[in-house]
């Protein structure tokens, strides 16, 4: 992981601590996952939202008045708000995304869940992610729910990750693993 990503990761772990527990204490879960991806659709509908959070030439005033105006306009948890506008005077926005993906972790670890990062040859169908999500409910022992993206490059198969583990099954792999054990022969 580069300095600077694990900078913001860091940065975005210590605020979604704060804002997970302080909406837990308040039974506020679902109003902060409303909150998270009206903000997450916001970012990537929206240009100049996203220029807002990582320009250094808006000021902190500027960034937090723009923030607070959004998050007003959005109807965002106050909790949120709130830390928005602490971010802002912070300079801290341009942690955004990487606080939404950690407090969205955090939301599904309390309901007992977990993300399975897929990447396909083509798109899955739903038939088959909702097969691939029962079967590495059964193997995981807890709710999975799939993030499936497209990598042609791959071939075929798929790549599963799962927490810390990955399986590979991709023809891609599978043809890099024969051409080392090529290479070994001589």
């Amino acid at each position: 992981m580069s300095e600077p990503a694990s900078i913001s990761a860091g940065i975005a772990a210590r605020y979604a601590t704060a804002i997970f527990e302080i909406a837990e204490e308040n039974k506020a879960l679902d109003s902060l996952e409303t909150s998270l991806n009206d903000l997450a659709a916001a970012l990537a509908d929206s240009e100049a939202l996203s220029t807002l959070i990582s320009s250094p030439v808006v000021t902190r005033e500027e960034q937090g008045a723009a923030i607070t105006a959004v998050a007003d306009k959005m109807g965002i948890d106050p909790t949120v708000r709130n830390t928005l506008a602490l971010m802002a005077e912070k300079r801290r926005l341009f942690v955004l995304p990487a606080l939404i993906e950690a407090l969205r972790a955090r939301l599904a670890e309390a309901r007992g869940e977990v993300t399975a990062e897929v990447i396909s040859a083509k798109a899955l169908t739903k038939a088959q992610s909702e097969k691939l999500a029962k079967t590495l409910a059964e193997r995981v022992g807890k709710k999975v729910t799939i993030n499936a993206t497209v990598d042609a490059s791959i071939i075929g198969g798929l790549v599963v990750k799962v927490g810390s583990k990955m399986i590979d099954s991709s023809i891609r792999s599978k043809l890099n693993s024969l051409q080392n054990a090529m290479k070994e022969v001589g």
